[in-house]
């Protein structure tokens, strides 16, 4: 594919993940009454969307979202800063340790103590991820919030609670189930990932793709979005 429709593609993409994720972002945390049938169905939407949010950020690490790098960084860095505070060096660092390592002790997605149980490894993945720093820039946006005029139970339905499913939803799609040990299945290759077997949508629903984790460790400049094309070999 050419580069220029690449970029064309993934940043129509990423506006419309954005978009869409900032505007539910505002109309439920200060607008939308929390007790309407639909808020379940509207928490499950965002959920989906902030994992959408992170693959954003996620491929301009890899520097497949834009041509140009630096813009794909500040499109990446703002990304990860609405879904949860993160510092955008400190994060690019980390996954680069991820593939360089893919694994391995010296993988800061890996559990080398747990690489079978899934709650264990959840738990030091948060731990890894989401730090003082990132509690203070989230307690500073919800302090800005209630000041705004928000209710708790706002903020907590549609920031907190979308951005606590998503961290497990990308965890789980994106990390545990590519990279668990499993005694009866060894990984195909040194990046010791495998990838699911869902369809396209059960795909696209389930982690945007990042399911096909295999395909992405040997072809990171590939976006999101093309995953399913390289896994069928197209």
């Amino acid at each position: 594919m050419r580069r220029s429709l690449q970029d064309a593609t993934g940043a129509t993409l990423a506006v419309l993940i954005a978009g869409a994720w900032l505007a539910l972002h505002v109309a439920g945390v200060f607008f939308l009454d929390a007790g309407r049938p639909a808020t379940a169905l509207l928490v499950v939407l965002q959920t989906w969307l902030s994992v959408g949010l992170y693959i954003v950020a996620h491929d301009a690490m890899h520097g497949s979202l834009l041509r140009s790098r630096k813009a794909g960084e500040r499109v990446g860095a703002l990304a990860v800063w609405l879904y949860a505070g993160f510092g955008w060096r400190r994060l690019v660092t980390m996954h680069r340790s991820h593939h360089l390592y893919a694994g391995t002790p010296q993988d800061p997605d890996f559990a080398p103590d747990t690489p079978s149980a899934l709650l264990p490894w959840y738990l030091r993945f948060m731990r890894t991820y989401f730090g003082a720093r990132e509690c203070a820039v989230m307690a500073l946006r919800v302090g800005a919030y209630v000041l705004l005029g928000a209710r708790i139970e706002n903020i907590l339905l549609f920031f907190a609670v979308p951005g606590l499913l998503s961290s497990f939803q990308l965890f789980y799609f994106g990390t545990y189930l590519p990279h668990r040990h499993e005694t009866d299945a060894a990984f195909p290759d040194r990046h010791r990932a495998r990838s699911s077997r869902y369809d396209y949508l059960a795909s696209l629903l389930s982690c945007f793709h990042f399911g096909y984790h295999h395909e992405h460790h040997r072809r990171p400049d590939v976006p999101w979005w093309r995953l399913p094309a390289l896994r069928r070999g197209d």
